[in-house]
């Protein structure tokens, strides 16, 4: 995720005071917001109670760890006033939003909702769990760039998606772009976007004047748009700017944006058309950089504004592919690998 910050003019932020782990704020009639911890620079992930009927629909969950069941288990018998919940709406297959969900619907034996490819995605990468890393993904990072210790650090920390996960449940109800959801005697529509994530789930409420965007549009950092070593041609980036630019016709401008991170905030048209250019911008920064024959890892500069090290390669890496693949989907590169089995990229000329 990159840092886009905005001028305080572009966006407004009505909740200046996010509520502290184990509480509630009422954002709208019946709609309240919660934070689960998440450590790193991220700090929170923000989760949503819908009230329904005698109970609450919950939207995203924090992982499934024991401190965020912890935080749970407070706001259970706190804010929510113990009352059951009645389902879990879940956004997308990340662990950060629905590694509880497994601990939620078994705790209160209610359903999950999610659409059916990131329910089934999170299966196959929770069953990846304890397998040594395959030579396709050695082969995907070799191909980028990755020196045999970063290729040591892929190893070790292969596998551990499911870690991050309480068991998922074994059924769920599918969401699908469209439909429509009675939530409390509300009507709420499902809103799908791709590229962050292959289905992602957005709802909105236009009785309300809300959408619960996930990670679709968020306020001040973009979202990582990645190809992975399972589909390494893949051009999400083309599916995420086709996904923001349709969200702009389906959900009004004056809706109330509740993010999976940082504050809800007024000004979706504005932010969705400034996510748009900032990809715009970063990808004519490539091509330029592209003059000379370059890996995924020497492109870092072009898209990001911060040193990359660590952990966050993987992330950095699989972002930066993502907007080479699409220069060559585009026809503007072209790519070869060397002796080495390294991926060399240049600007196509003429």
């Amino acid at each position: 995720m990159a840092d886009d910050s905005q001028p305080a003019s572009a966006l407004r932020f009505p909740f200046e005071t996010p509520p502290d782990f184990g509480q509630s704020l009422e954002v709208a009639g019946g709609v309240h917001w919660l934070r689960m911890p998440l450590g790193g620079s991220l700090a929170a992930i923000n989760v949503w109670a819908l009230e329904d009927g005698d109970g609450w629909a919950i939207v995203d969950t924090g992982f499934g760890n024991a401190e965020t069941i912890e935080v749970w288990r407070t706001a259970l018998a706190g804010p929510l006033k113990g009352r059951p919940i009645t389902r879990v709406f879940v956004t997308h297959l990340h662990p950060d939003h629905i590694g509880a969900a497994g601990w939620l619907t078994r705790t209160f034996e209610c359903p999950l909702w999610i659409s059916r490819l990131e329910f089934l995605m999170c299966r196959s990468l929770a069953a990846d769990t304890g397998r040594t890393a395959p030579p396709d993904g050695l082969r995907f990072y070799r191909e980028a760039g990755w020196s045999e210790e970063q290729l040591g650090s892929y190893r070790a920390r292969f596998g551990g998606f499911g870690h991050m996960l309480h068991a998922l449940p074994d059924s769920f109800t599918r969401l699908s772009d469209g439909q429509g959801l009675d939530i409390g005697g509300r009507a709420w529509r499902v809103v799908v976007g791709s590229g962050h994530s292959p289905e992602h789930a957005c709802l909105a409420c236009d009785e309300l004047g809300l959408l619960i965007s996930g990670d679709q549009v968020l306020p001040k950092i973009t979202s990582n748009v990645s190809v992975f070593p399972t589909e390494p041609m893949a051009d999400p980036l083309s599916d995420w700017l086709v996904s923001l630019a349709r969200l702009k016709t389906l959900v009004a401008d004056d809706h109330l944006v509740l993010p999976a991170h940082n504050t809800p905030f007024f000004g979706l048209h504005r932010r969705i058309d400034d996510i748009i250019a900032h990809h715009r911008d970063a990808l004519a920064g490539l091509l330029d950089m592209l003059a000379l024959p370059r890996r995924a890892t020497d492109v870092f500069p072009a898209l990001f504004g911060r040193t990359i090290s660590g952990a966050t390669m993987f992330m950095a890496t699989g972002e930066s592919v993502a907007h080479l693949n699409h220069l060559l989907g585009k026809g503007l590169a072209a790519s070869a690998c060397d002796a080495d089995g390294v991926r060399w990229y240049r600007a196509r000329t003429g």
